[in-house]
Formats: structure tokens, sequence, C-alpha cells
């Protein structure tokens, strides 16, 4: 003879309805820094921005950036005169690096601020659900 056996929830682990979708982190790939960027030169450049530190410039590889604004506050010039039009590449990828961190920073705020307002539209009907259930007098039924 089959019985079914229930199971007792303490009253605080129950839930009530569907739950929401969990939203994933914003990723960002190589597109999203913009086409203009080689393989990984958007990810590395937006390593340096997310960290706070100065992207390093061509000569420059295998310097930290404290060692680069050290050298530059002694009197170096480690960035160089290059060719003007080079030193507007250099400048607007960066640029793009910078505006696209940025936006994802924005997307992840909102986000954010979007998971805050559903948690809390979501406790509301928790406690409205409840207390319906507590004035009918039946706990126990859902």
């Amino acid at each position: 003879m089959w019985v079914e056996k229930k199971v007792e929830l303490p009253e605080d682990d129950q839930e009530v309805g569907p739950m929401p979708l969990q939203l994933n982190d914003i990723k960002m790939n190589e597109r999203s820094y913009g086409g203009a960027l080689r393989a990984g030169e958007g990810t590395a450049m937006a390593a340096y921005v997310q960290e706070g530190k100065r992207i390093p410039r061509r000569g420059e590889i295998g310097l930290e950036s404290e060692q680069i604004q050290n050298y530059e506050s002694a009197g170096f010039v480690m960035s160089g005169s290059r060719h003007q039009r080079m030193n507007a590449v250099r400048v607007r990828k960066e640029n793009q690096v910078i505006s696209a961190e940025e936006k994802r920073a924005l997307m992840m705020f909102n986000q954010e601020e979007k998971i805050k307002k559903d948690n809390k539209i979501i406790n509301e009907m928790r406690e409205m659900v409840a207390s319906k259930l507590r004035s009918t007098g039946n706990s126990s039924s859902y």
C-alpha cells in the first residue's frame, strides 16, 4: 500500500508562487570594446582601467604603473613623442575602453537597482500572502 509522507517545513522556509529567474552577471566580450581593437587588446586595457591604473603605452610594457608614474614625476617622458596620428589612435582606443567600462558599470548598477526593486515587491507580496493566510486561519494549506 502506498502512503504519502508529508514533509513539514518551518514557516520561514516556505515559498509561495513561482520564483524569479536569476540574472547572470553582465559579461564583456571582445566586441564590447569596439571593433578597432586587436584581439585581447581591449580586455588588457580594461584590466588597467578597472584597477584604476594608467594604461601602459608602447615601450612601457614590463614596467609597473607605479614605476612609470615615478619616472614621469622625475621628468622622464615615458610615452614618447610619436607621430600625431599614432597618438590620436592611442587616445581613441583608450577612450573606447574607458567608455565601454563605464557602460558596463552603469549596466551593473541598473541591474542591482532592478534586483532591489524586485526583492522589495516580492517581500511585499509575501507579507500580503502571509497576512491573508493568517486571517483565514489556514496557514498550512499551501
